[in-house]
């Protein structure tokens, strides 16, 4: 498993509570951009319609080398068993929950998205969460 992209800003807004590895339908320009860490999931968030997982708001930059090029914010199919869109799509509209993309990575050559069911945090877990990170790095010197 080699990791290409983090999206940082999930584990400071949101809580995470259950993650699952998913497959992304992509072109061969977008696979050899993802390639060279060209993907920016800091804004994207996952949506189901009609049982099917789409990812969107992702960014994956145009592949310079490549004839013919892709949009580069365009919605992506993830590639799950239909018991695991049921299950979050359920508890995502039960308990309220967003379902948002944590890292990109390769296993095997293919491209794998985890995504995550995430409570959205308050301000003051916020503020909690900074209060830690700061004791950690105090401690560490």
């Amino acid at each position: 498993m080699r990791l290409i992209a983090k999206n940082r800003n999930a584990y400071f807004n949101y809580e995470i509570l259950e993650s699952i590895n998913a497959g992304v339908v992509l072109k061969g320009s977008e696979v050899k951009s993802i390639a060279k860490n060209g993907i920016d999931l800091s804004e994207s968030y996952v949506t189901i319609r009609n049982g099917e997982a789409f990812l969107l708001n992702t960014h994956i930059a145009h592949y310079q080398s490549g004839f013919f090029d892709h949009e580069p914010r365009q919605t992506r199919q993830l590639l799950l068993n239909k018991q695991e869109i049921l299950k979050f799509e359920h508890e995502a509209k039960v308990k309220k929950l967003q379902i948002i993309p944590i890292k990109a990575f390769f296993v095997n050559s293919l491209i794998k998205i985890e995504i995550a069911l995430a409570r959205p945090k308050k301000i003051h877990d916020k503020r909690e969460t900074i209060k830690k990170r700061d004791l950690d790095r105090l401690n560490r010197n």
